[in-house]
């Protein structure tokens, strides 16, 4: 018989006991009720008409920053809609361009593209010589590089303008992050050079830029109350719902049948809220932290407990979705396949009761070319093939679950369902195809040395590395340097075009929690550091109030 191999995966640091011990006074409907009052004093901010231009947009960053952005949306389109036709359209219509401060300029760019403005990157022209090159008398504007910084990252492929930009500006920030004495500023210097604004993940960042916002002396306290209660009553809606999970979880003896894989429910969630954080999506969190355990545990059946003979049966078993042939698999893929295809069916039944739509055979569809994935990388492991990268890239943007997770995220959010859109996302555009990429290559960057350490298929770094004979390190170098060029394919065919409605900030949040989770090595298989501490903040410890 072959030999099992082991991973040793840490037991989970979330206790069941403790999970269900998260409790929050904030769903109290006088904290509710008073979230309604302030909405009504920020609506009467935004529908000011005698406001300036720059008191607007610096008020609509705020709202997004604090997260409470999804409040005020059609006051916060209009503002940009009128921004954008008394400036962007007018200068454009007249071949110029109205020179502003660069700090006005840049998060100008910066919120219209982020809502899908097309503004061209010639609006900072003024601000470059002759050469071409930034101005050197703007080194010292600290304020301005910084938003000029964080306006970058909005770039698509071939805006040279932009990437002057962004070098530019991050190699005078670095030079004079020491030199800044206003506190607040330099912290939010090192928090932007460390990952910039467009690439966070929301909630965690609204928790980071609360306690920022609250030190500055030209804070709006309605802004802060507001933000402060709306984080800690979406909280304690978490805490209802990772408990719900955590049940759940227990229920199906997954962690005592399965001792071999990864067991990272309240992980899993995580990927879930920072994939769909929006209030209204619990439906959608409930399924996609089910999805993430059960893509875990098949992840783990194929790159370390299942043999090669085992996995072909399993992989045909799961692609006929045939539940008939349960007693051709072990016990360990009985219940793992049973359960998948309870949850399917489960989820199916909800869209068919609610919708009238079957998604039976879209999901099966998926599910079926997940494990074909994964079986083909287990082929490649058990033979000692080492794939191109490119080889590599073009399987294993679907064996990370991109695609999975995508489709499901668009059927848990999305009432109607829309068959035009729905064969769209189908077709893997670039919606599907860069965040999934985004995952994969973050994924690598981050578990790579572990994974082939405990016996593992060859990961994009190690697929470079022997194609182009170059060192660990710049196979490193080039990862991150198709990550950066996926990003701008990302704005380009996502934020830009926005080929399905109501899903582009949804897909490009799959990059987001992406980048979180391996920002700082494996933080989903190893979660004892800054994923630990991103969930107390999120699920576990409110926002003190005044």
């Amino acid at each position: 018989m072959e030999a099992r191999r082991s991973a040793n995966y840490g037991v989970s640091i979330w206790d069941y006991d403790y999970v269900q011990s998260l409790t929050s006074p904030y769903a109290a409907k006088e904290y509710i009720e008073q979230t309604e009052k302030l909405k009504k004093q920020v609506k009467i901010m935004l529908n000011d008409t005698e406001v300036d231009q720059l008191d607007q947009l610096e008020l609509i960053d705020n709202l997004q920053r604090l997260d409470i952005a999804y409040h005020f949306g059609d006051g916060i389109q209009n503002i940009l809609e009128s921004i954008y036709q008394k400036t962007h359209k007018f200068d454009h219509d007249n071949n110029r361009h109205i020179k502003k401060d660069l700090y006005t300029t840049s998060l100008q760019f910066r919120l219209l593209r982020q809502h899908g403005y097309h503004i061209p990157q010639e609006v900072f022209c003024s601000f470059t010589n002759e050469d071409g090159n930034f101005d050197v008398c703007l080194s010292d504007d600290v304020k301005g590089l910084l938003s000029l910084y964080e306006a970058s990252f909005l770039s698509l492929e071939d805006e040279t303008m932009l990437d002057l930009a962004k070098d530019f500006s991050s190699h005078h920030l670095k030079a004079m992050l020491e030199r800044i004495t206003e506190r607040t500023l330099a912290d939010q210097v090192r928090h932007a050079l460390e990952l910039p604004l467009h690439w966070r993940v929301q909630k965690l960042e609204a928790r980071w830029f609360i306690y920022v916002y609250e030190t500055r002396s030209d804070a709006d306290l309605i802004l802060l109350e507001l933000a402060k209660l709306d984080f800690n009553i979406v909280q304690a809606q978490y805490q209802d719902e990772i408990k719900q999970m955590s049940r759940w979880y227990k229920e199906t003896a997954l962690e005592e049948k399965l001792r071999f894989a990864r067991h990272r429910l309240v992980e899993c969630f995580l990927w879930a809220l920072g994939f769909t954080p929006e209030p209204h999506f619990g439906y959608s969190r409930k399924i996609l932290t089910k999805i993430a355990v059960l893509i875990t545990i098949m992840d783990d059946i194929y790159d370390v407990y299942g043999t090669l003979d085992e996995l072909e049966v399993f992989t045909d078993t799961i692609e006929r979705w045939d539940i008939n042939a349960l007693d051709r698999l072990p016990e360990y893929m009985r219940i793992c396949f049973l359960q998948l295809f309870n949850c399917t069916n489960e989820m199916a039944y909800d869209i068919l009761r609610d919708q009238g739509f079957n998604i039976i055979a879209n999901l099966r569809k998926l599910w079926a070319e997940l494990s074909r994935a994964y079986y083909v990388e287990a082929r490649w492991y058990h033979s000692g093939y080492t794939p191109s990268l490119n080889q590599y890239l073009n399987l294993s943007w679907v064996s990370i679950s991109g695609p999975a997770l995508l489709l499901h995220a668009y059927f848990s959010i999305t009432n109607p369902i829309n068959n035009k859109e729905l064969q769209s996302l189908e077709q893997y555009g670039g919606i599907i195809r860069w965040p999934s990429m985004i995952l994969r290559l973050t994924d690598d960057l981050g578990t790579s040395s572990d994974e082939v350490r405990r016996g593992d298929v060859q990961k994009s770094i190690q697929c470079y590395m022997r194609e182009a004979g170059c060192s660990e390190v710049d196979a490193r170098d080039y990862i991150k340097h198709l990550i950066s060029v996926t990003l701008k394919r990302m704005n380009k065919d996502i934020l830009m075009q926005n080929p399905v409605k109501n899903f582009k900030t949804t897909a490009m949040n799959l990059a987001r929690i992406a980048l979180c989770m391996y920002q700082f090595g494996d933080g989903f298989g190893v979660p004892h550091q800054e994923t630990k501490k991103n969930l107390v903040s999120l699920i576990a410890k409110p926002i003190n109030m005044p």
